[in-house]
């Protein structure tokens, strides 16, 4: 745990009467990209929204570390300016100010004219964006990417990424990757959420989630080609196959 940024020991949580999360056990080292890859509804997304304290996520066993301090019981608050953010899945809809403003926001008031322009860059739109205005005339992968600039300029210790490709039909892998290492590079570490193998393998290591649980973890290249051959979408945790193949699993 002393080498480790982030460190989720043994963190599980239910919600609604089911446990989304069951003993999940990660470590995120500093300046690292760390891949958490799954099938849709395997609980990724539930592990960031724990991460980050979402009301309904809180663990009832386990804790939560984050550059050597306890974070279990912190705010969203407290624990964003400790350092950590995420960015969703979908972008938060920000109305009625243009892309100047938020990125220059999102830097605390810090960023120059230089750097907003390389953020966008990063994220292959041109200085044109910075006069556009964040409403409906945005598509959804433009503000997908220009959420993407702003946790650039955020300059976070730790950058969840929540499916950070999705909803970007033009924004080519490379050019997403570039932007993750860049990121790491100015010494951030990130987690990338995807249910996407060839997302998760540019990271340096992943974990591979099903049901909830962690069930491998290596390589991001070793667990891309575990998740390929052996992974099934999620199964019913009630149903008897489930059942039948945890306890294969179990033994094997």
């Amino acid at each position: 745990m002393k080498e480790s940024l982030l460190y989720l020991d043994e963190v599980s949580v239910t919600r609604g009467g089911a446990q989304i999360l069951d003993k999940v056990t990660i470590q995120v080292k500093p300046q690292e990209i760390t891949g958490v890859l799954g099938r849709n509804g395997a609980g990724k997304s539930s592990l960031a929204y724990a991460v980050m304290g979402l009301q309904g996520y809180r663990p009832e066993s386990g804790r939560i570390y984050f550059k050597g301090k306890d974070i279990t019981d912190w705010s969203i608050t407290e624990r964003a300016k400790s350092g950590l953010t995420l960015a969703w899945q979908h972008p938060a809809r920000y109305e009625g100010i243009t892309v100047r403003e938020y990125l220059r926001i999102s830097s605390g008031g810090k960023a120059d004219e230089e750097t907003m322009k390389e953020a966008l860059d990063l994220v292959q739109l041109d200085t044109s964006y910075l006069d556009r205005m964040l409403d409906k005339n945005l598509s959804g992968g433009e503000r997908k990417r220009i959420e993407l600039s702003s946790v650039y300029m955020m300059k976070p210790d730790l950058a969840i990424l929540d499916e950070p490709d999705s909803g970007v039909d033009l924004l080519a892998l490379g050019d997403i990757t570039r932007l993750f290492r860049k990121i790491v590079n100015d010494g951030s570490s990130v987690i990338i959420i995807t249910h996407r193998e060839d997302v998760a393998a540019r990271c340096d290591r992943s974990y591979l989630m099903c049901h909830g649980r962690i069930v491998l973890e290596g390589s991001a290249e070793a667990v891309r080609r575990y998740f390929l051959s052996q992974c099934r979408p999620c199964p019913d945790p009630d149903a008897e196959e489930f059942a039948a193949e945890e306890k294969i699993n179990a033994s094997s």
